[in-house]
């Protein structure tokens, strides 16, 4: 039985269509992240789950409990928000057992549950300390401590390291992911942040108008986008797409970029018998910027295609260089080892990983193969 399901849940305000038929099973056990940028929905969907604001239409069950009508309270979750939401005049004892008061848990429970979240968290030395100061990665810790010692079938996140720097949000991700693995609770995590999506994720809710473009595993949804939406967002930097023709050469599909042109770029490609029907047709192909390389680099179970391409931009990031080239014509990005530089404004050697390649309807949108 899911922890959570969500079926044709929609929400309106007047005439804005927020979310639209958004259908979910989220298994007990599993992180899931809900991703997009703003204003795609995710928060709203995750604000409904909690009973606090109302679906248009559709149905909400928690564990196997229909809760549409249930007041947030009695839907057995617990939340954890951005702002940390913690009271400023209240110790961090007082603040983790405060729910516990309300719901009039025994003083022993209390300090067994206390003890306990402390030492999971490494927070045992701050709970005579009030919120003013805590650093923002010990507020977060707290906030999760409220949360765990309600023990319930299903927390959520609403963007919980968004007001973090980016050495903490690195810290805090795998202390997320790290508690997750010891107590194996059912997470549903909302962020517009790729990179924790990634990371921390078992499944990955990529959310774009209102819509669920594609639930999947981390490396699926990265290998393998539903759609171009899908193909742009995740990533950094994201996959590379551009126009091209699939042609029929020798028995076996040619994917050409810039066709016609001088510099046209011609890639043969295996096992991609789905893309038959396209042959003689544009579409849009995909890679991702790692599928280009410096022209020396030998990718692991098949020999390259080299192509030399003018370079317009170079970015050394410490860990590799980006570099910014022209394929036919088409602009993409490429990932190279951080010791070589290419000149821009001169063309260079680069080498093209053609299993990975993603083909798209232009039409549709749609991943083909």
């Amino acid at each position: 039985m899911a922890a959570l399901s969500i079926r044709a849940l929609s929400k309106r305000y007047a005439n804005l269509e927020v979310l639209k038929g958004i259908d979910l099973d989220i298994e007990s056990g599993e992180f899931t992240v809900l991703v997009g940028p703003s204003g795609c929905g995710k928060s709203t969907l995750l604000n409904i789950v909690a009973g606090l604001d109302r679906a248009s239409d559709g149905t909400i069950e928690i564990g196997g409990r229909i809760v549409n009508d249930v007041p947030p309270k009695d839907r057995d979750i617990a939340m954890v928000f951005q702002s940390y939401a913690l009271y400023p005049s209240m110790t961090v004892r007082q603040n983790i057992t405060f729910g516990m008061e309300c719901r009039h848990v025994p003083k022993a429970e209390q300090e067994k549950a206390v003890a306990n979240v402390a030492k999971l968290l490494q927070i045992e030395p701050l709970l005579g300390r009030k919120p003013s100061q805590l650093s923002g990665g010990q507020r977060q810790r707290v906030a999760m401590g409220r949360a765990l010692v309600r023990d319930p079938l299903l927390f959520l996140f609403d963007e919980p390291l968004s007001n973090l720097d980016a050495k903490l949000r690195v810290e805090m991700r795998m202390e997320i992911k790290r508690l997750h693995q010891r107590i194996g609770a059912t997470i549903v995590y909302v962020t517009h942040d790729q990179v924790e999506a990634m990371t921390m994720a078992t499944r990955i809710a990529v959310m774009h108008q209102g819509e669920v473009q594609q639930f999947a595993d981390p490396d699926t949804v990265y290998r393998y986008p539903a759609n171009l939406f899908v193909a742009r967002f995740m990533g950094s930097p994201p996959m590379n797409t551009m126009r091209a023709r699939l042609e029929a050469e020798n028995g076996g599909p040619v994917v050409v970029i810039g066709a016609g042109r001088p510099d046209e770029v011609r890639l043969r490609l295996r096992g991609y018998d789905a893309a038959a029907p396209f042959v003689g047709r544009e579409v849009v192909l995909g890679i991702r910027p790692e599928c280009i390389a410096e022209g020396s680099r030998v990718f692991a179970g098949d020999a390259p295609i080299i192509v030399n391409a003018p370079v317009e931009m170079v970015e050394p990031t410490g860990a590799e260089t980006i570099v910014l080239l022209r394929l036919g014509g088409e602009p993409a990005m490429a990932r190279i080892t951080p010791d070589i530089r290419p000149t821009p404004g001169a063309s260079a050697a680069f080498a093209l990983d053609t299993r990975r390649i993603c083909l798209f309807d232009p039409e549709t949108e749609r991943l083909i193969a």
